[in-house]
């Protein structure tokens, strides 16, 4: 499974593939209303708005795939190849292993609750190895927040670089900062609360490069935080390293 940093790179080139059109038709507003190739019709300032607008869910998008692929590269690159039984696991993973295996933070009936204790129990009762699970990543909606707090959940140490972690944590625009506004406006798009037209009123392609380039480093900061993870084996019980679990139930 290739490591989280390498899909996000990819992700990344899109993006910046994407701006580069935007920045040619930006530049050709100078002499005018830009035009596609072989067509008569101008690009209208509506259309470049819209066209605009797509790079927020781009990186929100970005954002996202990066997420998932790092819980993916835990549970699935590691677990599988490490094959840990349930109490070798740190322990703030196996309350992660716990709450998907149990379904704790599932609405269930009282009988698939039961189901669902059997099927811990008999996985203790035989003393089975942990395989591939799946990390509930709630609700979704990324932003940093959210993104660190996931790592605290599994145990995972977030070094982001200083620079990039203090410049995605500075406000932005309206008082959020670039992964906070990428999340907002990605909302409002997907809930109809405004179009896509108004998403980018005023914005500009520099404004768009310096948004995807906080929201890269950020990313970029996360996903080898991940990578290192894995490879010090964190999800592994260490008694002089192991952090303590969170009192209180675990979010879902």
């Amino acid at each position: 499974m290739e490591r989280p940093s390498e899909g996000l790179e990819e992700r990344l080139r899109e993006v910046d593939s994407y701006l580069g059109f935007l920045r040619s038709i930006e530049k050709a507003t100078m002499s005018g209303p830009p035009r596609l190739v072989g067509s008569a019709e101008p690009i209208t300032a509506e259309q470049q708005r819209i066209l605009y607008s797509s790079v927020y869910l781009q990186l929100y998008s970005a954002v996202e795939a990066a997420i998932t692929r790092c819980l993916d590269f835990v549970t699935i690159a590691t677990l599988n190849h490490r094959k840990p039984k349930p109490g070798e696991l740190s322990e703030r993973l196996k309350r992660v292993w716990v709450q998907e295996i149990a379904r704790t933070h599932v609405d269930l009936t009282p009988a698939n609750r039961l189901n669902s204790a059997i099927s811990l129990c008999n996985h203790l009762v035989e003393q089975l190895p942990v395989s591939s699970f799946k990390i509930s990543k709630g609700a979704g909606n990324w932003d940093d927040t959210e993104i660190e707090e996931i790592t605290k959940r599994i145990g995972c140490t977030l070094a982001v670089p200083q620079d990039a972690f203090k410049a995605a944590k500075r406000p932005f625009r309206n008082d959020k900062n670039a992964l906070g506004l990428i999340k907002a406006l990605r909302n409002q798009l997907a809930h109809g609360e405004i179009s896509f037209a108004q998403c980018s009123e005023g914005v500009t392609v520099e404004e768009l490069e310096r948004l995807a380039n906080l929201t890269a480093e950020y990313l970029k900061g996360v996903a080898a935080s991940f990578e290192a993870y894995v490879a010090a084996e964190g999800f592994m019980h260490k008694p002089d390293a192991d952090p303590a679990p969170e009192p209180e139930g675990m979010a879902a």
